[in-house]
């Protein structure tokens, strides 16, 4: 794959109907997550247009269109609860967009991009699924025609058994046609009629003519013009907050990005720069902030169906960012009429969809641990916190990946004083070790020596303590991690100590230079470091012999012989 060019005029028709069609999806969606969020629908329609501006301007995927998305918009709904009880709530909230969107372009500039995303998958499956889920719950109220109760999911939950008595039956028929019509659109006109439009305007128009007359809660008016700019707004009180939730929301956003434009690769047949993507996620986050939208990040399904619909460089994000643009500015008192619960059912499809379904159906029978692993992170998203659900999840799992990596690598520590078949020897090595009659003894390591294989480098020379000459193999060992190298040392030294003969083979480059700086280069003589197994072989049996010639000539039950 190849890195291509941003923004070029020869697919200049694919270009902009591609940024049209995603347009076209993102107007439903902006309006849904804006209300959902809690910043109302304007706030989620210049996240769409920012957001997706800036990220299309200077982020490092041609195709990738950038807008406010469901797991973002979780976030968003948790940082506008954090501060509603603040005299500038709303203020502070926009301005933690802000400092998200700065965070963003900090790793971009460090170029964390490429570590973002290097986490297992059962952790981005269990944090997405949990996403999904607190998405869906936080539907129910207006799914149910009522405002959202206080306390976010855990509120909602305990709220459950009034909102389900105080059902408002008319919206709740219209969430429902919303929901019944998202599904069962046929796929082939999907490309010709986005189904989140058609449910959109089939709601809108249902309630009008059916419903005109009754108490039916909807977006009302959005205010046409540009937006006001927003003051950064900082509470000393409530700084450590505001740092953490920008933190999450920042990290939420790499990730989420980082994942779509892997999908942009994939269908395009083209490579990303991640690094770039950072820092035009943060600009677009940043301004939109600034200007009282909603943070945003890369979202799937808009950029599938803008690379589907012959979109390949950046213009096509710029096309759809101006004619939201153009929505926002004129047209914005179109959607005054749109009934809230249409959004909840659109913003539930979208917490429906996020859900990992196939890997949810299988993990069981892959493992109990990646199972384990899954839930737990969910249970932590839903009920806890996104971050911790992610800090413990990656923590777990990598536990459990170290411990299975170790005990892979603790096979290929092997300390032989005889031929061995696990070790492969050739004919005159077996014959050396054979005529040294085990007091000549081969520590062969083989394959990278991480943390965890330490403990059966020290095992494995416990085990054994009658020898004369150790021989310390490292010719197959391309990384020597810092704590096998201070149990090798430990090894080392034990032998020096107890006034056993050393030899180092196979050790050049890094390897070499790390047992060199631990200061093992003044515990062995220069020519006791070798590049050959046979020729410390050899040298270990002429030493044995030696030793056992001088045994001979100073033992007094032999002096009378």
């Amino acid at each position: 794959m190849q890195i291509t060019n941003k923004i070029h005029f020869r697919n200049l028709q694919g270009d902009i109907f591609g940024g049209l069609t995603a347009a076209v999806i993102a107007l439903p969606m902006a309006l849904a997550f804006g209300i959902a969020s809690g910043a109302g629908a304007s706030a989620g329609l210049w996240g769409a247009v920012l957001v997706g501006f800036f990220a299309a301007l200077f982020g490092g995927t041609p195709t990738l269109i950038s807008e406010p998305t469901g797991p973002m918009t979780v976030v968003m709904t948790a940082v506008i609860a954090n501060f509603a009880t603040q005299e500038n709530g709303m203020a502070i909230a926009f301005t933690v967009v802000m400092m998200a969107g700065c965070f963003q372009i900090l790793f971009g500039f460090l170029k964390l991009g490429k570590y973002v995303t290097m986490m297992p998958y059962t952790v981005i499956s269990g944090f997405m699924s949990g996403i999904g889920i607190i998405l869906i719950i936080l539907q129910t109220a207006p799914f149910l025609g009522q405002a959202n109760p206080k306390g976010g999911v855990i509120g909602t939950i305990q709220s459950l058994p009034n909102l389900i008595s105080n059902t408002n039956p008319l919206e709740t028929i219209l969430a429902v046609l919303t929901v019944v019509i998202l599904y069962v659109v046929p796929s082939r006109y999907r490309r010709v009629v986005p189904p989140q439009l058609l449910a959109l305007i089939l709601g809108t128009v249902v309630s009008i003519i059916f419903f005109g007359d009754a108490d039916i809660r909807r977006i009302g008016e959005i205010p046409t013009g540009f937006p006001e700019l927003q003051v950064p707004t900082i509470d000393a009180s409530q700084f450590q907050k505001m740092v953490f939730d920008a933190m999450v929301l920042g990290m939420l956003g790499c990730i989420d990005a980082l994942l779509t434009s892997v999908v942009a690769d994939s269908l395009t047949r083209t490579e990303h720069d991640s690094n770039k993507e950072l820092i035009g996620q943060g600009l677009g986050n940043l301004f939109s902030g600034l200007f009282g939208g909603i943070a945003g990040a890369g979202a799937t399904m808009g950029t599938v169906v803008n690379i589907q619909t012959g979109g390949r460089t950046a213009l096509s994000g710029l096309t759809r960012a101006f004619v939201l643009f153009i929505i926002v500015v004129w047209a914005a008192p179109l959607t005054s009429s749109i009934p809230l619960a249409v959004l909840a059912g659109i913003a539930l499809k979208v917490g429906i969809n996020i859900m990992d379904w196939g890997f949810l159906r299988r993990v069981h029978k892959i493992s109990w641990k990646a199972t384990a692993i899954v839930y737990t992170v969910i249970a932590l998203t839903v009920f806890v916190d996104l971050m911790v659900a992610v800090g413990v999840g990656v923590f777990i799992a990598n536990i459990m990946t170290i411990e299975k990596l170790s005990e892979l690598r603790s096979k290929s520590v092997k300390m032989v004083s005889t031929a061995d078949d696990e070790i492969t020897l050739s004919p005159e090595e077996k014959q050396v070790l054979d005529l040294a009659g085990g007091r000549v003894l081969l520590f062969h390591l083989d394959g990278p020596m991480i943390f965890g294989v330490a403990k059966a480098i020290s095992r494995e020379h416990n085990a054994i303590s009658n020898y004369d000459v150790l021989i310390v193999d490292l010719s197959q060992v391309p990384l020597l991690g810092v704590t096998s190298s201070l149990a090798l040392e430990n090894a080392i030294q034990e032998a020096v100590d107890n006034n056993h003969e050393v030899f180092i083979v196979g050790a050049t480059g890094k390897v070499r230079s790390r047992l060199e700086k631990l200061g093992i280069a003044g515990l062995i003589p220069e020519y006791h470091w070798m590049s050959d197994r046979l020729l410390a072989l050899q040298e270990g049996l002429n030493i044995v012999r030696e030793k056992q010639s001088t045994d001979i000539d100073v033992d007094p039950s032999l002096s009378k012989i």
